[in-house]
């Protein structure tokens, strides 16, 4: 934003597009995660499923997993993650178990995603916890780098299916 003070959502949004990027230079799906507690980063990270042969390696459960460590405590009382995209059901379910007080994302994700997209997880009354929760932070830069990272391997998908292979 040129001319303009970040806010605190846009800052912590843009270190989490930063963890994207490395997570789509490592061939993984682009998605950063960034947790936060009182104006201060515990832990960052990125997708990771296909480095780590882990379908649970996703940017906040990543996340989630170095605070904890970190903290010695599962319960991450009082933090906010921001992620580039909407969670999936499984990361705002590991979000509630662990307590945090906020999730702010990016793009919405109209397959997977729990808060707004696809589901409503957090609207359901029999949660013990609630969860605050915005979306379209820095969004169009969110959206951009999934459909280039999706263009680029559908790219190569269709190189390699045209090529002509040597009998």
């Amino acid at each position: 934003m040129q001319g303009k003070n970040k806010s605190n959502d846009e800052t912590f949004m843009d270190i989490a597009l930063e963890n994207a990027r490395l997570a789509m230079s490592a061939g993984e799906v682009p998605i950063g995660a960034v947790l936060v507690r009182d104006g201060k980063i515990i832990a960052q990270g990125h997708n990771q499923p296909i480095q780590k042969c882990d379908p649970t390696a996703h940017a906040e459960i990543v996340v989630l997993r170095k605070a904890a460590s970190l903290e010695g405590n599962y319960r991450l009382v009082g933090c906010e993650m921001f992620v580039t995209i909407e969670p999936c059901i499984m990361c705002v379910g590991a979000m509630l178990h662990a307590r945090i007080r906020r999730i702010t994302f990016g793009a919405k994700e109209p397959r997977f995603g729990a808060l707004t997209s696809h589901m409503r997880i957090l609207d359901s009354e029999t949660l013990n916890h609630k969860i605050e929760w915005h979306g379209g932070v820095l969004a169009e830069q969110s959206s951009v780098l999934m459909r280039n990272f999706f263009k680029l391997k559908r790219g190569k998908k269709q190189y390699a299916s045209n090529k002509s292979w040597p009998r």
